[in-house]
């Protein structure tokens, strides 16, 4: 397993589809696919052991991405709204590392000799004219894919470990090949440093979707490129929802017509945001998704059609799941279990474990938090009802860390 397979998928399948499209430029995906391996080839010469990220959404985020699969070199986005001295740790944690960054960081990071410093335009530059890496893409499965950084209890970031087998049983159990249709178009608003943002970019390119890139996210940008772009597919946050909600009624226009499909995740959704959002966006699609940067992105989901019966519905119970997290993907088990461990009965809170081959748990240099039989402890209280619908009370240590990406799922 590799995650490049599946970019080889959809260049073998629908290479001239456009890919990815940032503003006025565009990739289709055998041109993706060739600026992967030309981009694999310069991180290889670089002789690295991490290929790192410090900018927004564009191009270089997809490129990078694949190269490093390609490479063979862990791809680590790190956030770049970070202070000049919490980046400088992260990095110092990835060193010896290939860094795509944008021309104002790069030369300030010019003077550490343990990174390789690239400036964003020369490294989308070089990728579209470059020789393709002249070796194959490494297909085991235990290969790291991804190192995200996530908020810990401390508030000492975690570099969480993906492996490519975790990311690519993600979508290959989630998401149908080539299953998007020649217009579908989804808008990626957020960070590439969250688990979202790459879980976006993989399951759109298996699907053959195209990704559209919104570098930073504010309502009414949001709104003109829906419009403008066509978009039928978009992910958001809870706070992203409300913002651009709240911009469609002060326009008294919620002219949307090419969107179908919302998901929303990161945290909890307030009930009456969803219930006027549905009313604003009859047409749309909304599915809650639920998910750590630690599972590979999403575990559950509260699909198109639970939302609708639950709106529909005058039993509280069938109401109330407008507010929970959906049921279990097909290949995750979730069990809620009390403080000694032990499972609980439907309806009792208590921590949320999960298990599946989706699930890493694992973190650099601290090991992985899996038990002997594959389980992950969450940290996050919640219940399942009798029908499995699952429900999030909150941390279960309640600390909440700035710039933490645990929670941010697509």
């Amino acid at each position: 397993m590799n995650l490049m397979m599946l970019l080889e998928m959809a260049a073998s399948s629908f290479g001239d589809r456009t890919a990815v499209t940032n503003g006025s430029d565009s990739l289709t995906y055998t041109e993706l696919f060739d600026a992967a391996g030309a981009a694999a080839a310069r991180i290889a010469d670089s002789e690295c052991e991490y290929s790192g990220l410090v900018d927004v959404n564009t191009l270089a985020v997809p490129i990078a991405l694949f190269a490093s699969a390609w490479a063979g070199t862990p791809f680590s986005p790190l956030n770049y709204r970070l202070t000049e001295t919490e980046l400088d740790a992260l990095l110092a944690r990835i060193s010896p590392a290939f860094v795509v960054t944008d021309s104002d960081r790069a030369e300030r990071l010019a003077g550490h000799d343990a990174l390789t410093i690239v400036q964003r335009e020369d490294f989308v530059a070089s990728a579209r004219s470059g020789a393709v890496l002249d070796r194959p893409w490494s297909m085991d499965p235990e290969d790291i894919a991804v190192l995200l950084f996530t908020s810990g209890t401390t508030g000492v970031p975690k570099a969480a470990i993906l492996r490519h087998r975790h990311l690519v049983s993600y979508i290959l159990g989630s998401v149908e090949f080539a299953g998007a249709a020649e217009d579908d178009a989804a808008l990626v608003s957020v960070p590439p440093y969250h688990i979202a943002g790459m879980a976006s970019i993989a399951s759109s390119v298996y699907a053959g979707r195209r990704i559209v890139q919104l570098e930073n996210f504010s309502a009414e940008g949001w709104i003109e490129t829906a419009r403008n772009e066509r978009i039928t597919n978009a992910m958001v946050v809870p706070t992203m929802l409300v913002r651009i909600i709240d911009a469609l009624d002060r326009e008294g226009d919620a002219n949307l017509p090419h969107l179908r499909a919302i998901s929303y995740g990161g945290a909890k959704m307030p009930q009456p945001v969803i219930e006027r959002a549905m009313e604003l966006l009859p047409q749309v699609d909304f599915t809650n998704a639920y998910g750590l940067t630690e599972t590979s992105s999403t575990i559950t989901v509260l699909t198109p059609q639970d939302h609708r019966d639950a709106a529909a519905s005058d039993d509280p119970a069938v109401r109330r799941r407008l507010s929970s997290l959906g049921t279990a993907l097909p290949s995750v088990e979730i069990e809620i279990r009390d403080e000694s461990g032990e499972p609980v009965p439907a309806g009792e809170w208590g921590e949320i474990h999960v298990r599946g081959e989706q699930i890493s748990g694992e973190y650099l240099d601290q090991g992985s938090r899996l038990s002997d039989q594959g389980w992950f402890p969450t940290r996050d209280r919640g219940s399942l009802d009798a029908d499995g619908y699952l429900f999030l009370e909150g941390r279960s240590d309640d600390i909440i860390v700035r710039g933490g990406g645990e929670h941010l799922t697509g």
